[in-house]
This record gives C-alpha cells, sequence and structure tokens, in this order.
C-alpha cells in the first residue's frame, strides 16, 4: 500500500473512480428493458439462460418451498443460530427507527401526518463471486419492521440453476416464499415492469453489479428504489496508539470484496503506517481472494500522514467514506466533527464486519460522497408520508382571505375561486 505525501494526488486518485463511461452498458440495459416490457416471460427466461443458467424455464424460474426448506436443513447448526442472533439484532436496531402517524388540533384546524408501509416490494440478492445472505438480512428486514405486505426476492443461480443454499436460508428464516432464480437488468425490469411470473413492485432494494445499478437508474419513477450503490469503500483514522494489525486488517476486509474497493487510511503517525503497510503484505499471501485484494489496493488504497487528527477529520468529511473507522483516543470526541459518512465504528472493536452481519444497524451504506446526502437503508425507505388536514368552518374563515391573497398574488384565480365560493356562503349568513 502506498503512501501518499499529497492528499491531493490522493482525492484524484479516488475522484478516478467514478469517472468510468458506461455508455456500452447503459445501450445493453435498455434493449434489455425494451425485450421485457414487449415480450414479457419470454425475455426473462432467454436472458435467465444466456446469463445464468439453461437449465432454467417458466416453470422453474420461481423457487419451490422444498428447495427453501431443504436449503435451511442443510447448513449446520452452528450457523443457524448465528443467522438467529444477526436477524434479532438487526430487527432490535430497526424497531427504533419506527416512525407513528400523528396529529394535532387547534381551535377547529386537524393536522398531521400519516405514516403507511409501502405495500410491494422487490429485493435483488447479487451472487456470482460470493454468496450475500447478509445482504437478505439487510434488505429485508427494514421491510419487515416498516409492515410491507409483498416482499419478493431476486437472485441469480448458477449454472445448474441452483441458488446459494446460505441466501434461501436467510429468505427462510424471514419467511419470504417468492423468489425467483434470476439476475442482471431482466430481474431489474421484470420486477419495475411486471410480468405474469414476477408481479410488478412499488421499490426495488439491494446491490448488484453494474447492469443492476443501471437497470435500477433507467426505472427509477416507475418504480422507486434505494440508491445505486458503488464500489465498497472504508476509511480508517489511526493515531499512534492505534493498533496496526487491527487496522491492517480491517483495511484488507473491505479490499476483498471488488477490485474497485477503496481502502484508505489516515493517520499523523509516520511509525503507525510503516507497521500498517508492513502487516498487510503479510496478511495478503494467507487470504483467498489475494488477487482481487491486490488489485483493489494497488488501484484505490493509499495511506495519507497528515498533521493532526483534526486534519484526518477534515479530509475524510471531503471524501465522505461508506465506513469510517476511528482507531484513537477518545473517539467519541470527534464524533460532533465528523459531518459525512455512511456508518461511524468507533475504538479499536468496533471493525467493519460487525457492521456488515451482526451488530444490528443496516449495512446498505451510501457510496461514492453520497454520504453527504444519502443516509443508510432504513425503515424510512420502506414508509409513505401522507399529509392530513382538516378545518372547520370557523377555522377557516380565520385564514381564507390569507389564501385568497395568496393565490392571486401567484395569478391562480381558481384556487382564490375556491376560497371565495365558501366566503360567499359565508356572506350570505
Amino acid at each position: 500500500m502506498k503512501i501518499f505525501e499529497d492528499k491531493e494526488k490522493l482525492l484524484r486518485k479516488l475522484g478516478e473512480r467514478g469517472n468510468s463511461d458506461n455508455t456500452k452498458y447503459i445501450q445493453v440495459v435498455k434493449k434489455i428493458i425494451d425485450d421485457i416490457k414487449t415480450r414479457k416471460d419470454d425475455a426473462l427466461v432467454e436472458y435467465t439462460n444466456k446469463f445464468d443458467s439453461p437449465v432454467i424455464n417458466k416453470s422453474n424460474i420461481k423457487v419451490s418451498d422444498e428447495e427453501i426448506l431443504n436449503a435451511y436443513k442443510s447448513l449446520d447448526d452452528k450457523l443457524k443460530e448465528t443467522y438467529q442472533v444477526a436477524k434479532n439484532r438487526i430487527f432490535k436496531f430497526h424497531e427504533y427507527q419506527k416512525e407513528k402517524t400523528w396529529m394535532y388540533e387547534n381551535d377547529g384546524e386537524i393536522l398531521g401526518q400519516k405514516i403507511m408501509p409501502i405495500e410491494n416490494v422487490g429485493v435483488y440478492v447479487p451472487g456470482g463471486k460470493a454468496a450475500y445472505p447478509s445482504t437478505v438480512f439487510m434488505n429485508i428486514i427494514p421491510a419487515i419492521v416498516a409492515g410491507v405486505k409483498k416482499i419478493i426476492m431476486t437472485t441469480p443461480c448458477d449454472n445448474n440453476g441452483n441458488i446459494s443454499s446460505e441466501v434461501l436460508a436467510a429468505a427462510y428464516i424471514l419467511g419470504i416464499k417468492d423468489i425467483y432464480k434470476c439476475g442482471g437488468a431482466q430481474a431489474i425490469a421484470a420486477m419495475a415492469l411486471g410480468t405474469k411470473i414476477i408481479p410488478k413492485v412499488d421499490k426495488i432494494v439491494g446491490p448488484g453489479n453494474i447492469f443492476v445499478a443501471l437497470a435500477k437508474k433507467e426505472m427509477f419513477g416507475s418504480v422507486s428504489i434505494d440508491s445505486v450503490a458503488g464500489p465498497s469503500e472504508i476509511l480508517v483514522i489511526a493515531d499512534k496508539n492505534a493498533n496496526y494489525k487491527f487496522v491492517a486488517a480491517d483495511l484488507l476486509s473491505q479490499a476483498e470484496h471488488d477490485e474497485m474497493a477503496s481502502s484508505i487510511l489516515l493517520t499523523d503517525s509516520k511509525e503507525l503506517a510503516l507497521k500498517v503497510i508492513e502487516q498487510i503484505d503479510i496478511y495478503i499471501d494467507k487470504l483467498e481472494r489475494k488477487e482481487i485484494i491486490k488489485k483493489s489496493i494497488d488501484s484505490y488504497g493509499g495511506i495519507l500522514i497528515t498533521k493532526s487528527i483534526d486534519e484526518a477529520v477534515e479530509i475524510a468529511n471531503y471524501i465522505a467514506p461508506e465506513h469510517l473507522e476511528l482507531a484513537i483516543e477518545k473517539p467519541f470526541d470527534y464524533l460532533d466533527k465528523i459531518k459525512n459518512a455512511g456508518a461511524f465504528f468507533l475504538g479499536n472493536y468496533a471493525t467493519e464486519p460487525m457492521g456488515d452481519y451482526i451488530a444490528g444497524p443496516n449495512h446498505v451504506l451510501p457510496t461514492m460522497r453520497t454520504a453527504r446526502f444519502f443516509s443508510p437503508l432504513s425503515v424510512c425507505d420502506f414508509i409513505k408520508k401522507t399529509s392530513i388536514i382538516s378545518f372547520d368552518e370557523k377555522a377557516f374563515n380565520k385564514i381564507a382571505e390569507k389564501v385568497n391573497i395568496f393565490a392571486k398574488s401567484e395569478g391562480l384565480t381558481a384556487h382564490a375561486l375556491a376560497i371565495n365560493v365558501r366566503l360567499e356562503g359565508k356572506n350570505k349568513n
């Protein structure tokens, strides 16, 4: 891992991650969406046969109840217990996010806000390089807590038409039965547009590859989406007293996700930086995904020596990382100074993988500097808020003339008419 002497060079390097030309991918995605729109399930099966498995057809594209149950039974007891602990902790955290309908009354006025769940949600769970049961828990649990009635799931199968037992078992634990063996842009289009096999949903959540991300962007408006996820990121701020082995391992934990992942260390201690580099080299060769890690670190990893921890925090606020670890003394003293991050990990034992799996907060976080204005996936993403407005005649008469004046100032005379016809009734009385 390289040490950067100039922060501008590091920032330019990170900026390169978001500047790829997606034109050729957009064209492919648009064609897939058009095919699903016109040929529905025929196109869905054709693309699934082309990209995932030749054995999938209209009769077996939906996962059977038996497949789901057998997947759960196939897990060893320790993994089942672990999944149950994760489920319980994630549920508990998200229960705190629930909002309630509220109203207040004031002299003939009743004003308020009604909270309602989105009715139909589609969850995309990626496949390919790894199995992601954690994605099942993190995307579905807040929807359940919000009260979503209908949740469906799509996920790519392997060449033999099988889905990871871990993914299906996680769905079983959450009571999800409508699961479909399809991935990519075709799965997003099918959920957004609806086919005979896959029902149309109102919102689509879940990460995926470039085709999934672009399909979600294209379908936004026909459906709501959570966000367009970018590659994973971690930024660690460490002082001279940090455990260099911990820091090295945490940086590697994100580098193994993807060649485009970013792992950055900001520290005011060059001695610590050198120890971290040495430890990373020791760890890498022992890891299964070492080729991905090496490419990620070479392309988008780096260490910057800062003058102080305060300067490191300032830089972190600019980068707005997905995951921000504070491996420093008294990390809570800096909590108010941090403005932009998807999630804060405070202290030496708050390692990022705790958040990925079992801590409780959602691991679906804003990436690519969008933590400046986006938030983690939450129960709020699965609800709708509707205003409640009621006036009796007395309350109406009290402010009607002000509304009339406002409407006329905008030149909207029909708005004024709706006020005046009620005022005329008052004058006749």
